[in-house]
């Protein structure tokens, strides 16, 4: 923008605004391209300022606080103390649904509320089976929002949504790393993600997963199970 004696007066607010929403949108969904938990608090805190929406996003930071989703640790600490596991996928999604809740996040496809209701619906029967990335997408059709990038080697969270605000996000845990080897190089434990829960809102952290048996298992501390093992 330049006034009437040349001098150019830097940005408009839509356009900060706009900036702030796309690295925000960016960020979430590659959320270890830009720094992982704390790069998604800061972009969050700048959208929340550059949408006078401060107030808004504190309560939600303390919204969180009380269901028990985030420690001393944030988001990954509560993942990790639910199944032993933190990537960034699932963490990007917690700050995906308050930024849905706000107007901030952008997806690349809208359920219609009977869609919506359709996977609420069948979800717990669905998880009473171990499912695959490609059957999550085969049932429900490409989501709204993917956490974590295309690598199929890597874990990675996907997220349905209407563009209803007051919709809960639903998304579908997946899990995959690579295993250790003996060789120089090695290989990945699955041949493509594998779901360990869905998540639907939930009045604690806790209560909004639906476990898969893979899932339920990885989670149990009988297992003795470390990320990566």
């Amino acid at each position: 923008m330049t006034d009437t004696t040349g001098h150019n007066d830097g940005r408009t607010a839509q356009e900060v605004r706009e900036y702030l929403l796309t690295q925000l949108n960016d960020a979430l969904r590659r959320p270890g391209m830009y720094g992982g938990e704390t790069a998604l608090r800061l972009y969050l805190d700048a959208v929340a300022f550059a949408h006078s929406s401060e107030q808004a996003w504190q309560q939600e930071l303390k919204d969180l606080q009380t269901r028990r989703g985030s420690s001393s640790t944030g988001m990954r600490g509560a993942f990790q103390d639910l199944w032993g596991d933190a990537h960034e996928g699932a963490v990007a999604s917690v700050y995906a649904e308050i930024a849905h809740r706000q107007g901030w996040l952008r997806v690349d496809r809208t359920l219609t509320s009977a869609e919506h209701d359709e996977i609420r619906r069948v979800s717990e029967t669905w998880c009473r089976k171990d499912r695959l990335l490609s059957d999550v997408v085969t049932a429900f059709g490409p989501p709204s929002v993917l956490f974590g990038g295309n690598n199929p080697n890597y874990p990675k969270t996907l997220a349905y949504a209407t563009d209803r605000r007051d919709d809960t996000l639903l998304c579908f845990h997946l899990w995959n790393s690579f295993a250790p080897s003996p060789s120089s190089s090695s290989a990945a434990v699955h041949a493509e993600p594998v779901l360990w829960a869905f998540q639907d809102g939930g009045t604690l952290f806790t209560d909004g997963f639906t476990f898969t048996p893979e899932g339920s298992t990885r989670r149990s501390p009988l297992r003795g199970y470390a990320p990566g093992a």
